[in-house]
């Protein structure tokens, strides 16, 4: 059988080399790849608590330029968020470099240490600096407070007041809950 002298490990090479080199398994943030989708993943990450344990955090470094995490007091109570893909309103810096804007749908703010709930419904934008560095799409700026979305942060807390042995602390946990709930 003349026709089969390739062998299996040279046909895995060369099934590993195509896979590599096709365009839809480039992983996001790729500089072939739309900036607004490394901006899109790390609001989402952000959105679902990515950053309200330690453990979690290192899922979003694919994204960020920055290398650690300020210690926060509080979280932006957010609903949905829209990073505008228009290339108009962006601002383009130069070929590997833009600024693009994001619009939060706000509720307020949770603080940490009183386990208080601050409401603040607003619409409010900021604009994300999005650099191409070693082949890839990153975050360099804002380094803001983390952005939770209201049921995952209404999970946390719920988590919170299991976990707490404390029946003051609980009974403040469970009045940030009820805040968090009732926040429109």
């Amino acid at each position: 059988m003349r026709g089969t002298l390739v062998t299996r490990p040279a046909r895995s090479l060369v099934a590993a080399l195509l896979l590599l080199s096709s365009d839809g398994l480039a992983q996001t943030g790729a500089l072939n790849k739309d900036p607004v989708e490394v901006v899109t993943k790390y609001l989402s990450l952000d959105r679902h608590g990515a950053r309200l344990e330690a453990m979690s955090v290192e899922v979003l470094k694919p994204y960020i330029n920055w290398k650690e995490e300020p210690a926060w007091g509080h979280v932006v109570v957010i609903t949905d968020f829209e990073v505008l893909d228009d290339i108009a309103q962006w601002q383009i810096i130069d070929m590997l470099e833009v600024v693009i804007p994001v619009k939060f749908r706000v509720l307020g703010s949770m603080y940490w240490e009183t386990a208080g709930f601050l409401p603040g419904a607003k619409v409010e934008e900021i604009r994300f600096r999005v650099k191409g560095m070693v082949g890839r799409w990153r975050i360099m700026e804002p380094i803001l407070p983390p952005h939770v979305g209201q049921k995952r942060l209404i999970g946390f807390v719920r988590q919170a007041i299991l976990d707490e042995k404390n029946p003051s602390r609980q009974a403040k946990l469970g009045e940030l809950l009820a805040a968090l709930k009732k926040a429109r």
